[in-house]
């Protein structure tokens, strides 16, 4: 069982979660998010420095989160986009949480260890020398062209006709897994 602090950090973390990604940093409303998570702007401030550090926090939460939801198997690099594809389908907050990250110039630290870039990194590396990947690409730039593939749908600059129709959505993440595909493909 969570100590009391804990919870009402957590509270905190969670109404902050659906006020960044609502409002950005820029209009986010401290008292917004205490009144939310049921606790006072003194007990937040008790546990984040000030408004910067709490979305500090939450873009730390959001990004770990998205880089855990995509696995990259090496046997199978087309299926990461499908599961980029289908995080920012299912999570839009995340992604406006980190769209209101880029456009308020915060450096993403995005996680270490076996979810974070360096293994789908090694992943894709190993794709390569397995003849499953092209191996003229660069692995840090193919693994952005692949998260943008994964992210078309989500970042499309016009709303979609049918896009609460789940056939039209099949089709645009199937046209994403297929363009990695034939992206990916060795010559």
């Amino acid at each position: 069982m969570r100590s009391t602090a804990e919870a009402v950090r957590a509270r905190v973390l969670d109404a902050a979660r659906r006020e960044f990604a609502a409002y950005g940093l820029a209009g986010a409303r401290i008292d917004r998010i205490a009144r939310e998570a049921s606790a006072s702007k003194e007990r937040l401030y008790a546990y984040f420095a000030d408004k910067q550090a709490l979305f500090e926090a939450v873009l730390d939460l959001d990004t770990q989160e998205f880089f855990e939801a995509a696995t990259l198997d090496p046997a199978d690099v087309p299926a990461f986009v499908g599961a980029v594809f289908d995080h920012a389908l299912s999570t839009p907050a995340h992604h406006r949480m980190i769209s209101w990250g880029r456009l308020d110039g915060f450096v993403f630290r995005p996680p270490d260890g076996v979810s974070g870039p360096e293994a789908k990194l090694a992943a894709l590396r190993q794709a390569q020398q397995l003849g499953l990947v092209d191996p003229c690409w660069d692995a840090p730039t193919l693994i952005q062209l692949l998260f943008s593939l994964g992210l078309s749908w989500a970042q499309a600059p016009t709303r979609h006709s049918g896009e609460n129709d789940a056939a039209v959505i099949r089709a645009a993440r199937d046209a994403a897994v297929e363009a990695a595909r034939r992206v990916i493909a060795p010559r």
